[in-house]
């Protein structure tokens, strides 16, 4: 998987430095598997933008939410003078999520999520709702992820999203979130107020 991808001519190269690599151990005769599927990190705007384009040219997607928020909001995570603005709940961020994952779905192509923000209990019904089938989870947030998914519909998690798409502000969707959740999994709400 190629990370940081943001026009097709890095991608081409990209793949051609693998090509190569692949040539070599062949001339060496070094085993390999050449038939290796060939992945991108979405975690700029320009690579959503350009998605329909790109999809063509690898076999999954993973989105990087951490970089994609950061890129899409113009704000420094680490910089505590602006860390306020970086929200995953920023209707902007979630626009760009939905259209890479409808992208990824028309090609018939696989996407993951990785990041922070899978590993919030309180995005897990809206990820789901915007049609994610695959997440990178941190350990720690594993069980509490798997009990929201194990505890609402896809019915449900779809009404959620589509709901929350309809929002002008990352504080009205966060909250509209932790509703959700404590409607929909009290447990996981209560666990989740009491870490805040």
């Amino acid at each position: 998987m190629f990370p940081m991808i943001t026009t097709l001519d890095e991608l081409r190269q990209a793949r051609l430095v693998l090509r190569e690599v692949m040539e070599d151990l062949e001339d060496q005769g070094i085993p390999f598997r050449r038939d290796i599927p060939v992945g991108m990190m979405v975690e700029v705007p320009s690579a959503v933008v350009m998605l329909d384009r790109f999809i063509e040219e690898v076999d999954f997607i993973s989105i990087g939410t951490n970089d994609l928020i950061q890129y899409a909001l113009a704000v420094d995570r680490g910089n505590p003078e602006v860390a306020e603005l970086y929200r995953a709940s920023d209707p902007a961020v979630l626009r760009l999520i939905r259209s890479t994952l409808e992208t990824a779905r028309a090609a018939g192509k696989s996407a993951n999520l990785c990041g922070q923000m899978c590993g919030n209990p309180l995005f897990t019904m809206l990820l789901i709702g915007l049609g994610l089938r695959s997440m990178s989870v941190r350990p720690g947030s594993l069980l509490e992820i798997k009990e929201i998914c194990r505890a609402v519909t896809l019915q449900q998690c779809r009404q959620t999203a589509e709901h929350a798409m309809t929002m002008e502000s990352a504080r009205e969707v966060e909250r509209f979130l932790r509703l959700e959740l404590k409607r929909a999994v009290p447990e996981a709400a209560a666990a989740q107020e009491s870490g805040d």
